[in-house]
């Protein structure tokens, strides 16, 4: 908006004639960005570096926000729109993300029914047509959310997934939500390790004090772990667990 001709023009033939050619097809920009609906700015002291963003350490922000919450924040948005950050919107963000990012886990256990009551495939072409409309990124998550709301009712015994829906939707997570939008979980594999083998542990404990008529320890395992925002929910294949 505020970076018109010549500016983006100039960046390219310099590009071009350090380079001796064309480095890419395409030349994208975001809008300008604004703060609690202000527009960002050194002169106006409300300047916000990624680092700061990453630790915490600006007296605008509440918290420290990861580097794939910001992405997902800006990925929200339309890349010709502003975008104006605010601590609530970047917590939404983060809670969308992880909400994200756990139905994909939740694919992985869901098991095949023999026919299925979904159109996955309208939904990957969905993706490909919000990509195909000016890289239209909200879109995406849009659609992605809405794969999002199969998972967790199929997961809920309210919704039939076949193996090829299942495999269809975890392509659509790969294509979209990983490889194109760069989305991935942060957390590392030794640190998921130990949640899961943690959580298999209290999960068998409980699932032991339900056998042996052990109401009190099985509730209080549960309501415990409810504190600490982990839900556990009881299925006919046992129970399985999330983070709220």
């Amino acid at each position: 908006m505020d970076l018109l001709f010549p500016h983006h023009e100039c960046e390219i033939a310099q590009s071009v004639a350090a380079n001796g050619k064309e480095s890419v097809k395409y030349w994208m920009h975001n809008n300008m960005i604004t703060i609690n609906g202000q527009k960002m700015g050194k002169s106006l002291g409300n300047f916000i570096t990624l680092s700061e963003f990453f630790t915490g350490s600006n007296k605008s922000l509440e918290k420290a926000y990861s580097p794939m919450t910001i992405r997902f924040f800006i990925l929200q948005a339309h890349y010709r729109s502003t975008l104006d950050f605010s601590n609530e919107a970047l917590q939404a963000a983060e809670k969308g993300l992880k909400k994200l990012m756990q139905a994909l886990e939740t694919l992985k256990k869901i098991k095949p029914a023999v026919n299925s009551n979904n159109n996955i495939a309208k939904l990957q072409q969905d993706c490909y047509d919000a990509m195909n409309d000016d890289f239209n990124s909200p879109m995406v998550i849009s659609t992605l959310f809405e794969a999002v709301r199969i998972i967790n009712s199929a997961n809920d015994g309210k919704e039939n997934l076949s193996h090829a829906d299942i495999d269809l939707l975890k392509k659509i997570f790969e294509d979209f939500a990983i490889n194109i939008l760069g989305l991935k979980e942060e957390k590392t594999i030794a640190e998921n390790n130990i949640t899961d083998g943690l959580m298999d542990l209290l999960l068998s404990l409980r699932q032991n004090a339900k056998i042996n008529k052990d109401y009190t320890t099985s509730d209080k395992i549960r309501d415990e772990l409810a504190k600490l925002s982990i839900s556990v929910k009881d299925t006919k294949d046992g129970a399985t667990w999330s983070i709220d």
